[in-house]
């Protein structure tokens, strides 16, 4: 967003909501998130469109649902009467005016964003452009450590940013909506932990994913000293402050996955593909046949991090690391970027494997 502009906790607050109003309107799912003072990540399953279309009324339930605007009710008179006088053809092209703008990351992301960007603008009675650049997208394997490591990595997003002491206790990610009780964010981070450990989300209570959950994300200071939690992998206790990380990493060191979520790192947000070595190079595999080349690009391990199931697309060499100072002057902002995360199916062989969030 505009580098000048900060987010006060009612602008997260409607943010936040406004997610969930296009998270139902475009029949996608968001798995986590991460609402700062300047930047948001999500993490979205955009699954395929169905094969039995929405009935007129299920269509109509989902334009209702937005609030802010006369168009549902506009919509519900006008599909009726061309119902009522025979005019399917008519009918069907208004449906497809908003069926295509469901199950899309891209749709998705360019309806939030400029709705949140109309209603921020009226607000502050200013003009002009909001965000400072397009949002990024990273196409995630969902299921296995790649899930659990992305999913986390967005909780920790205020932590790094001095915002939280630990993510559980900050209101506007996943985990701290979760803890309060909403129910939405629940079977969310179900669905994340299960199908991280390859298991149905069915398999798992709530009350059971609400104790596991948390496992998976370390907790620093606002400042970076460490907190105390303990490691779901070792059942030991980190203690390595952000600064430490990069230190090692630095000197071509590795570090677990606990003290390397710390930092903050471009592989999650640049990474292109992410996911297990097999995914990986099974994306880039469908990628080379839709555009036509014959030469694939290979996955590539994610440096810096002790394990062997993550790798990306793409060869990140610069500023790949990075730790928040101890002190941010809040009223210049930083520029965020607006990150868009979508878990997917493990892709075949098929063409149609590569969601449309996936780069070209």
């Amino acid at each position: 967003m505009d580098r000048h502009v900060v987010l006060a906790e009612g602008e997260r607050q409607k943010f936040l909501s406004l997610v969930r109003e296009y998270e139902i309107f475009c029949g996608v799912r968001v798995l986590t998130f991460n609402i700062t003072e300047d930047e948001f990540l999500l993490v979205l399953q955009v699954p395929k469109a169905p094969t039995k279309p929405l009935t007129d009324e299920e269509l109509l339930v989902r334009i209702e649902s937005l609030t802010g605007t006369a168009g549902g009710k506009k919509t519900r008179k006008l599909l009726t009467r061309l119902r009522a006088s025979g005019q399917d053809e008519a009918a069907e092209t208004l449906r497809n005016r908003f069926l295509a703008r469901m199950w899309d990351v891209s749709q998705f992301m360019k309806l939030l964003e400029q709705r949140f960007a109309q209603w921020f603008n009226k607000q502050h009675d200013r003009t002009g452009t909001f965000w400072a650049s397009r949002f990024k997208s990273v196409l995630i394997e969902g299921e296995g450590e790649a899930l659990a490591a992305v999913a986390a990595y967005v909780e920790m997003e205020a932590a790094r940013d001095r915002l939280a002491n630990d993510p559980a206790h900050y209101p506007w990610c996943g985990l701290g909506q979760a803890l309060a009780g909403d129910k939405n964010a629940q079977e969310s981070l179900r669905i994340v932990l299960a199908a991280s450990q390859h298991l149905a989300a069915t398999s798992l209570s709530v009350a059971e994913a609400m104790t596991k959950y948390p496992l998976l994300i370390p907790s620093i200071a606002a400042w970076g000293e460490p907190v105390e939690r303990i490691d779901a992998a070792s059942q030991s206790l980190s203690t390595l402050t952000a600064e430490e990380v990069l230190e090692i990493i630095g000197r071509n060191g590795q570090v677990p996955l606990q003290d390397y979520l710390k930092l903050k790192v471009r592989y999650f947000i640049d990474g292109m593909v992410l996911g297990s070595q097999t995914y990986v190079n099974g994306v880039s595999e469908a990628i080379a046949v839709q555009s036509g080349t014959r030469r694939k690009r290979a996955a590539r391990r994610m440096e810096g991090v002790e394990s062997e199931n993550l790798y990306v697309l793409g060869n990140l060499k610069k500023n790949v690391f990075s730790c928040v100072q101890k002190t941010r002057d809040l009223r210049a902002g930083t520029g965020g970027v607006a990150v868009a995360l979508s878990a997917s199916e493990p892709p075949t062989r098929q063409v149609a494997a590569v969601p449309a969030s996936a780069p070209p």
